[in-house]
């Protein structure tokens, strides 16, 4: 009873009174279920949040700025030599670590689990989980070293996710270096800054985004494990993207050579109004302008020459200096607030399923540590070898485009071998036979692939 006087004063302390109310109603069973997720909630972060859901304080126009200088693709080979032999060094001395974002669920594509348990390999049927355990295993072999790989999961679905790598085995990956973290969950308010029930006994949550993960890599031990380790580096990416390589020593050898705290790549847009975020400077900082923060004519506007001024859009993927990510996790990160519809119990106790946006999410997004970082680097990939995201369920960045360009990649890597094949021929590599066309070039020259049929190495 003491317990839930106290819960009381700080809801009603915080102008959450209804639920101090909703509580004092409730049966001991669901009195005791709420209050203990209550007890839970940190409140000064609860008044934060409602003052901001009050303000409705939502992605605005930033105005014109200058897009950010972008190491190109067609760069003099020598820089890129040294930078891969300074990635590989890396590498080898056992200083990077590969970190999966992967607190989602498959609902987009109408998959019943966690998205990373999604088959998404166009032969074998591997997951997203398998295929970048395997390219982290593979890259850990290469280099002689030990790779340790960190999943970030969500409350909804941690169980199921390390349920799914203990009844695989972990990919073969050593038990001892994979490593779980749960990120945070935020309440969700209304336009009023109250807070919403989910059900009768249980508030509404959701997850803090993806940059939560500096948080949730420090609360688990992550961050001082890869101390005890000695890693430096954090090769940072997300589980829908299955043709990111993981570890990349080009990418880390920049990052190193620049003495950069975060690095991020970019790909060049496919039309103006392709969804990807753009780095720029605003107020004289360096940070990822959002898709929904620009104009039709600001994504649209040209150069002289006729390209795109905002020509490279943000994939997720980054090299962050482990110190760094230590740094943000206790930093003050901007809230990001979305609305949302998001069903709910009202007034009268009844269910509401809204069929317009009446409630509002909060998160904080990982590139917001750019501003913050250290000489940040912003790096050109090739799209067609290191981003075909699965989102959706048809579509664009959808399972359909997405095994689409696994193949075409793995078709591109074996004419590079000399092996000529059909545009139309199914093709998959696994990543522990190759990583790349240099190494399979190697290992192709003790195989012989069939003459016709799906074309399956491994």
């Amino acid at each position: 009873m003491e317990r839930e006087q106290a819960l009381a004063r700080e809801l009603e302390r915080s102008g959450q009174k209804h639920i101090a109310e909703h509580l004092s109603r409730l049966d001991s069973h669901a009195r005791e279920r709420l209050a203990r997720q209550l007890a839970t909630l940190d409140f000064a972060l609860v008044r934060r949040l409602s003052t901001l859901a009050r303000q409705g304080a939502a992605g605005k126009n930033v105005g014109d700025f200058e897009p950010a200088p972008v190491t190109r693709i067609g760069r003099p080979k020598d820089e890129m030599a040294a930078a891969r032999e300074a990635g590989e060094a890396a590498l080898s001395q056992g200083t990077v670590a590969a970190f999966v974002v992967a607190g989602g669920q498959g609902s987009r594509l109408q998959y019943d689990g966690p998205k990373g348990c999604y088959e998404i390999a166009p032969l074998s049927a591997k997951s997203l989980f398998q295929i970048h355990a395997e390219k982290t295993l593979a890259a850990a072999r290469r280099y002689k070293t030990r790779i340790p790989l960190y999943v970030m999961t969500s409350q909804a679905n941690d169980d199921a996710v390390r349920a799914f790598f203990q009844s695989h085995n972990f990919f073969g990956l050593p038990p001892q270096d994979l490593a779980f973290c749960v990120q945070r969950m935020l309440p969700a308010f209304d336009p009023d800054g109250r807070l919403l029930l989910e059900q009768t006994d249980r508030l509404f949550t959701s997850p803090d985004g993806h940059g939560g993960s500096y948080f949730a890599l420090a609360s688990s031990g992550a961050l001082d494990d890869m101390a005890r380790r000695g890693i430096r580096h954090i090769s940072y990416f997300q589980v829908d993207n299955p043709l990111v390589p993981v570890a990349d020593p080009l990418f880390i050898g920049e990052h190193i050579r620049s003495g950069s705290d975060m690095s991020s790549k970019v790909v060049a847009k496919r039309e103006p109004m392709e969804g990807l975020g753009v780095f720029g400077f605003v107020d004289g900082e360096l940070r990822v302008v959002e898709y929904s923060e620009m104009t039709k004519r600001q994504k649209e506007k040209k150069l002289p020459d006729g390209s795109l001024k905002y020509a490279f859009g943000s994939i997720a993927v980054h090299i962050i200096d482990a110190d760094f990510a230590r740094q943000m996790a206790s930093d003050d990160l901007p809230f990001h607030l979305a609305k949302k519809k998001i069903p709910h119990l009202g007034p009268d106790g009844r269910r509401v399923e809204p069929d317009q946006p009446n409630g509002i999410k909060f998160e904080r997004f990982v590139f917001d540590g750019v501003p913050r970082a250290r000489s940040p680097l912003v790096m050109e990939v090739r799209r067609e070898d290191e981003f075909a995201p699965v989102k959706q369920f048809d579509g664009s960045d959808s399972p359909a485009t997405c095994r689409a360009a696994m193949m075409a990649q793995h078709q591109r890597w074996l004419r590079q071998a000399g092996i000529e094949i059909a545009d139309d021929r199914p093709v998959e590599i696994s990543p522990l036979f190759a990583l790349g066309p240099t190494e399979l070039r190697t290992k192709l020259r003790q195989r012989q692939l069939p003459a016709t049929g799906d074309v399956y190495i491994q």
